[in-house]
C-alpha cells in the first residue's frame, strides 16, 4: 500500500466497518473481461479471516463465473464525506475502503446456505432471526466468497478543537 499512513490493521475495526456497510462490488475473470457485480452481503470475520455471504439466481453470469473462475477480487467502500477547500485542488475526500482477493463457492450445505442467508439478512436490518420460504429459498443460490488478502485503509475527517 503506498499510503501506509492510511492503512487499517486492527482486525476488530475492519471487522466493525465490514459490520455496517452493505454492498460488496466482485470482480469476476470472464475470458479476458472483468465483469463487475455490486451485491449485498453478509459478513462473518474470525480469527482474522473474514467470508461474504451472498445471493443470486442459481443461473447466469454470476453463477456460471463462479463455477468456472472462483478466483475474484472485491472491493467495499463507506464513510465517505466531501472536504471542501478554496480552491479546486484542495477538495479532498474522507473515506474507508477494503479491497482484497478470494474464491467463490457456491453453497450446497443446507445448514451453511439457511446461515449464510441469515448471515445477509442480519447485516441487511440487524435482526439475528429468520425464516425462509422452502419455495423461495430452494430456488435461491446462496454464494461464499472466502477473503485470502484483505486490505484496508482510511482518510479520516480531521477534527479540530
Amino acid at each position: 500500500m503506498r499510503r501506509s499512513d492510511r492503512e487499517i490493521t486492527d482486525a476488530a475495526q475492519i471487522a466493525a466497518f465490514l459490520e455496517q456497510e452493505q454492498i460488496i462490488r466482485i470482480a469476476f475473470y470472464d475470458h479476458g473481461e472483468i465483469y463487475i457485480v455490486p451485491v449485498n452481503y453478509g459478513v462473518c470475520c474470525e480469527n482474522g479471516s473474514c467470508r461474504f455471504y451472498f445471493h443470486g439466481a442459481a443461473a447466469g453470469r454470476k453463477y456460471t463465473l463462479s463455477l468456472l473462475n472462483p478466483s475474484v477480487g472485491f472491493e467495499i467502500d463507506g464513510n465517505y464525506a466531501l472536504l471542501s477547500a478554496e480552491d479546486a485542488c484542495g477538495h479532498s475526500a474522507a473515506y474507508q475502503s477494503v479491497t482484497g482477493t478470494g474464491r467463490v463457492s457456491i453453497v450446497t450445505d443446507e445448514a451453511e446456505r439457511m446461515a449464510g442467508l441469515r448471515c445477509l439478512m442480519r447485516q441487511a436490518t440487524g435482526k439475528e432471526e429468520w425464516t425462509f420460504r422452502a419455495e423461495a429459498a430452494n430456488k435461491t443460490a446462496v454464494f461464499r466468497l472466502d477473503a485470502e488478502t484483505l486490505s484496508c485503509k482510511a482518510k479520516q475527517v480531521k477534527k479540530f478543537e
